[in-house]
């Protein structure tokens, strides 16, 4: 928004400022005065800034030494910088881009050529913000899928060395189960990124065929038993009648279902169930819902909770990578089919896939 965009005119005569002021007034940004170097410098290493105007000719520290400094500051280089200058020679022109200038305007400024010069630079900064930050969204869920596999991994170990040493039959159960358990998630995780990949690339060709949704629900309530007893949640199949074949890419599915049925399962409290249920409407050739108990989406996060890397509200002691709910959407998609959410009321979550 233009109201939040922040504009730091250099200059050392405040009436300079006050034309600028009054061409920028209709775009509502933020402008901030500096009347020297020092102040300039002072002020960008306090505050956001997304473009800099900058005299080229004022006293003691002039403007193309300010910018020398300003590019010669790592954190700071990425700010847009616009020369003003009354200079028009290309010597003048070049030693202002040679110092670390994007553009300049040459006094007079004409009103129209700032505002196109100011939003030029500005689209630059805005597009540098988005990439930073996807590129910070990827490294902080790549550390968090790391910290996964590697949560995972210790837990396949540990279980390896019980299952070596151990004499308590049970305790050498329990540990085995917990070890499938974590084998299941690393490969749930795995599956996922990979078919994420592909569909994402266009390299994956959805390959449907005849298959009964109800043997495919069976199996996933099957293997995630175990997680939700250790959970203390019931988990309920509301599936009828099994043999109802429909046309899906089987593979796909199944991991859409196993992501839904997992997150289900670490979002619900004790003692509550996670209930997946099935009808074959005339209009479509199933619909699927995933219910639970839990906290609950809210209404702003219904939509984005869809998009990667989001991961709506952080639940302490509960993995959460941004990436499943993603998958999923773009799995239903490739079936040309739809995902949503809706309330549970009295509280929980229904995930809905129409198929």
């Amino acid at each position: 928004m233009k109201s939040n965009t922040v504009i730091l005119v250099v200059d050392d005569e405040e009436q300079n400022f006050d034309v600028i002021e009054i061409l920028l007034f209709k775009e509502g940004y933020t402008l901030h005065f500096a009347q020297n170097c020092d102040i300039a410098l002072d002020f960008i290493e306090k505050n956001k800034v997304d473009a800099v105007l900058l005299d080229v000719m004022m006293p003691e520290v002039n403007g193309i030494e300010v910018c020398r400094r300003i590019r010669a500051n790592r954190q700071l280089g990425y700010i847009p910088i616009v020369m003003v200058t009354a200079l028009n020679t290309k010597e003048d022109l070049a030693q202002c881009l040679e110092a670390g200038a994007d553009d300049f305007i040459s006094k007079p400024v004409s009103g129209i050529e700032l505002r196109a010069r100011v939003n030029s630079m500005l689209r630059i900064k805005h597009q540098y913000d988005a990439l930073q930050n996807s590129l910070q969204l990827r490294e902080d869920m790549g550390n968090m899928i790391f910290h996964d596999f590697s949560n995972h991994l210790v837990s396949i170990l540990l279980g390896c060395e019980v299952l070596r040493f151990g004499k308590n039959e049970s305790r050498k159960e329990k540990h085995l189960q917990l070890m499938e358990n974590s084998a299941k998630q690393l490969q749930l995780l795995t599956d996922s990124l990979l078919i994420m990949a592909k569909l994402e690339s266009d390299k994956m060709v959805i390959e449907p065929e005849e298959v009964m949704l109800g043997e495919i629900i069976e199996s996933v309530l099957e293997d995630f038993n175990f997680l939700a007893e250790s959970r203390k949640i019931q988990i309920i199949n509301d599936v009828a009648p099994l043999t109802k074949k429909v046309y899906i890419d089987k593979q796909v599915i199944r991991r859409v279902l196993d992501n839904l049925v997992s997150n289900a399962i670490k979002f619900s409290p004790a003692n509550s169930l996670v209930k997946l249920c099935v009808d074959y409407p005339e209009n479509i050739q199933a619909r699927i819902k995933v219910i639970d108990q839990g906290k609950g989406v809210s209404d702003n996060l219904k939509q984005r909770i869809f998009d990667k890397f989001e991961i709506g509200q952080v639940v302490k002691g509960i993995s959460q990578t941004g990436l499943g709910l993603a998958f999923c959407k773009l799995a239903i998609n490739a079936h040309q089919g739809q995902i949503f959410i809706q309330d549970n009321q009295p509280q929980g979550t229904i995930f809905t896939i129409e198929l």
